[in-house]
């Protein structure tokens, strides 16, 4: 279905902040030695999640098309929007577009799935606030 395609990664200019703050964070971890933490751990699953979607687009888990934000219609025209699960009950939420040459993963958000976020990333914006849901 979409082998003789160019399969693209693009983050949405919110996801991509988040993306290079990660990276800052781990990398002055690594500069004072720390070799295991929160950060690196969830970094290495956004690269995980990154490789798997450049193999196979629609890796992720679809959701609802009732379900999706308004947030998401209004600022990137979506019509369709995935899911893929990350450490630390974070989630990466993309969209898929494409034409006859190339599919491209539009990854709108990246952010936690609990209430609390985490110091140093987008504590308070979160999956549960963002999708509606009420504990």
């Amino acid at each position: 279905m979409f082998e003789n395609k160019e399969i693209k990664i693009v983050l949405s200019e919110e996801a991509n902040e988040e993306y290079d703050s990660l990276n800052e964070i781990v990398g002055e971890e690594l500069k004072k030695g720390i070799e295991s933490s929160f950060h690196q751990t969830l970094l290495r699953s956004i690269n995980r999640a990154r490789d798997l979607l450049k193999k196979n687009p629609f890796a992720g888990d679809q959701i609802q098309k009732k379900l999706i934000p308004e947030k998401y219609k209004k600022l990137y025209d979506v019509e369709n929007l995935w899911r893929i699960e990350l450490a630390n009950r974070w989630r990466l939420i993309y969209t898929i577009t494409g034409d006859k040459i190339e599919i491209i993963n539009f990854v709108v958000d990246i952010f936690d799935h609990t209430l609390s976020g985490h110091e140093n990333l987008q504590a308070g914006k979160n999956y549960d606030k963002v999708f509606g849901y009420k504990n």
